[in-house]
């Protein structure tokens, strides 16, 4: 079906001026829809990776709705405030299969930027008082209401248990390579599980992540240049605000490229650690518990090796889930992370003191 068509099953009286490809996302194919009353856009939602579109939808309309209600009760636009999702007409659901294939649409955000590469360490600053904030609109929302929509996606005991499979198999005679790498992982496999169990034992409270906390998932304002809206919702399900912190600064608090092959200049910097957990703890600190701050500076170390444990898994299973454009690029993901796993190990102390310095 064509995009025009698709439009029509949630814009039946609106007429589409235009259309073109928008954004450079790795998994959904968006597009901004103009038409003669307004400006949309519109996703082609990836199936192969999120096959429950039911959930995950569900899951997305549930934390809108919330934070629409609160911006609401405080006098603000709810149209800017988080995403808005049309409803189809014929079913009600905001989104439509057409074809095995799923799109929804969604009120386009205007007036707004996003930042693809931090100029300064004052942006992620900014990205800590988005995400800050977004933790804080659902921390009285019941995570038990959302489904998983990537089961165990950051089951870190459950990822350690897929490492050892992959090295009990071996299936491409990978192993004799890199047994140090093999070395760094199961030397922390005691950290595995620190998180998890803490979760299942009620330590941990169960709340709203987002899951995927880099700096271009937030618009920012073009007037004020503040946080304006959190998008690509996909992954928002129940899990730990650990994992969205720890995950933040993994993907922000370094200079080097995430399969940066030279190790010496892999770099772990303080400085925008503490940018981003000032912003963070600003937004939303008087909403964590004493256990998730004290926490807080174990999350980076955690989110970080999980990564570069799954980039190893992948390498030895053959690149079957991440893309790869050379060889032994997950390899090289892989080494990374550890390299920033071991400079975040021996800053563990100045992480510590940064996290009680903003803590409320």
């Amino acid at each position: 079906m064509e995009i025009v068509d698709v439009v029509k099953t949630f814009l039946p009286n609106e007429r589409v001026i235009s259309y073109e490809p928008i954004g450079n996302g790795h998994i959904n194919s968006t597009f901004m829809i103009v038409t003669d009353k307004n400006k949309y856009s519109m996703q082609k939602i990836n199936t192969n990776i999120f096959f429950n579109v039911e959930g995950l939808m569900s899951n997305i309309d549930k934390v809108t709705e919330h934070i629409k209600k609160k911006a609401i009760a405080r006098g603000e636009d709810p149209h800017r405030a988080t995403l808005n999702f049309l409803p189809n007409v014929e079913t009600g659901k905001t989104y439509v299969l057409v074809d095995d294939q799923a799109y929804r649409m969604y009120e386009y955000i205007d007036y707004v930027f996003t930042i693809e590469k931090m100029e300064k360490p004052e942006n992620f600053y900014s990205a800590g008082l988005g995400f800050g904030a977004f933790a804080k609109e659902l921390s009285d929302f019941d995570a038990g209401q959302l489904v998983e929509t990537i089961v165990n996606f950051h089951n870190t005991s459950s990822r350690y248990r897929d490492f050892k499979k992959a090295i009990e198999f071996n299936y491409n005679n990978r192993l004799d390579d890199i047994k140090k790498e093999v070395k760094f992982v199961k030397d922390r496999k005691y950290f595995m599980s620190l998180f998890v169990n803490k979760l299942e034992n009620g330590d941990l409270p169960l709340r709203v992540t987002h899951n995927d906390t880099k700096i271009n998932n937030i618009l920012f304002d073009k007037e004020t240049g503040a946080p304006a809206t959190v998008i690509d919702l996909d992954t928002v399900m129940p899990g730990s605000y650990l994992y969205d912190f720890g995950d933040a600064i993994r993907s922000g608090a370094t200079h080097a490229a995430e399969d940066e092959r030279d190790l010496s200049i892999v770099d772990f910097d303080l400085g925008l650690y503490e940018q981003f957990t000032k912003g963070y703890l600003e937004a939303c600190g008087d909403s964590l518990t004493p256990m998730e701050i004290k926490m807080l500076p174990y999350a980076s170390i955690m989110l970080t090796l999980e990564c570069g444990m799954r980039f190893l898994t992948d390498h030895l299973n053959g690149d079957t889930y991440f893309k790869v454009h050379r060889e032994n690029h997950n390899l090289d993901r892989a080494r990374t992370q550890f390299k920033l796993v071991d400079e975040m190990e021996h800053h563990i102390d100045d992480m510590t003191a940064i996290i009680n310095k903003y803590a409320k």
